[in-house]
């Protein structure tokens, strides 16, 4: 696609909720996800210029046994985003565990603690089991109706503090109030998934396009087949792509960290995550577990989180300057923004912020001039 007019990319990082720390897939997290921990995370990644955080939502811990501490995902952004100044906080939410109306206040709520500072990542579909053990049992295309739904109400209700009314199949509102409302017309709404239902959600109501990192010819696929719903919808596309990191000065070292990481992987985990994967009806959990010898999708794409993670389970790896032309390719592909993480996430984002970072702004300006 062409470089005129391309925004500046935006990198984001992560909040740990799952636990921290040089090892992962253990039983429990070296680093467990305490708000004072979480909170050096986030200072960190304020501290070094990360435009935004994302906050994922789970129901049992996705990265060390599944009873291993998990800090739950609202009450503590919400905690988060009142100790931080600039950045920005990307929310990920499970419609239909709440209402739309009371969401609306809550979102409204934090909003103005956090100055504008608030998105929301809108999460439809989920792992096998995990909706289940909310006493959730409503199936795939249903949870995305009832997400379109979600979404709609919410913008209804933000628009002005006026009472509002909504009629729909999953949410119902009659004279609803939220005031005071949002900034700037409120919080931006992610979504992801690579299934048809996805696409077609993200189409008509995503303001961000999430892609969790696969091989740069199936990331291409994705943009082409949402650029295809988002025109039918007639409406602006806009990418942004979750990959994991692990960067060292040199591809041996690199290499040789990747492999730490997961080397004190508990057999349970493992359990745990293949029970996970094996059943799961997610396109895009089955793309990051893929098999493939020595976990390797691509020379630089490494999927062996995938073996005890939940989700987005694959890296990008090598030196920076190898990790930021990965990360030129995807930006040439479409990609406008990033969301990064590693482990562990203080080291990793201050190492991210100072080696890779630079170096990849400085491939993208040389592509062409940039809107600022």
């Amino acid at each position: 696609m062409g470089t005129s007019k391309r925004p500046s990319p935006l990198f984001d990082w992560f909040i740990p909720i799952d636990g921290d720390g040089q090892h992962i897939g253990t039983r429990r997290a070296e680093r467990p996800p305490t708000f004072d921990y979480l909170r050096k995370v986030v200072d960190a990644a304020e501290g070094n210029g990360f435009h935004s955080l994302l906050i994922p939502t789970r129901f049992v811990n996705g990265l060390f046994e599944e009873s291993a501490p998990l800090s739950e995902t609202w009450t503590t952004v919400a905690a988060l985003a009142a100790v931080t100044s600039r950045i920005r906080f990307l929310v990920a939410v499970r419609p239909g565990f709440i209402s739309a109306g009371l969401f609306a206040q809550m979102a409204a709520t934090l909003d103005q603690i956090s100055g504008g500072r608030l998105d929301i990542n809108i999460v439809p579909g989920g792992i096998q089991g995990d909706f289940e053990r909310m006493g959730e049992k409503i199936d795939h295309h249903t949870r995305y109706a009832r997400a379109e739904e979600f979404i709609e109400s919410l913008r209804l209700l933000w628009e002005s503090p006026l009472p509002a009314t909504f009629n729909g199949q999953y949410v119902s509102l009659e004279d609803a109030v939220v005031s005071p409302g949002v900034f700037n017309g409120g919080p931006r709404f992610y979504l992801g998934g690579a299934s048809n239902d996805a696409l077609e959600l993200a189409g008509r109501q995503a303001d961000v396009y999430l892609a969790w990192i696969h091989t740069k010819e199936n990331i291409s696929s994705f943009i082409e087949r949402a650029n295809a719903k988002f025109s039918e919808a007639g409406r602006p596309a806009r990418y942004g792509l979750r990959t994991h990191l692990v960067v060292r000065d040199t591809e041996a070292a690199a290499w040789d960290a990747a492999e730490e990481l997961i080397a004190r992987a508990d057999p349970e985990v493992h359990r745990q995550r293949q029970a996970v994967t094996s059943s799961s009806k997610m396109v895009g959990q089955k793309a990051q577990a893929q098999v493939v010898k020595d976990h390797l999708l691509a020379p630089n794409l490494w999927n062996g989180i995938s073996t005890v993670r939940v989700n987005c389970g694959t890296a990008l790896v090598g030196t920076p300057d190898q990790v930021a032309a990965e990360l030129r390719d995807y930006w040439r592909l479409g990609i406008d923004e990033f969301i990064l993480s590693g482990y562990p996430h203080i080291e990793e984002c201050v190492r991210a912020a100072t080696d890779l970072l630079p170096a990849t702004l400085s491939l993208i300006q040389e592509e062409g001039p940039l809107d600022a």
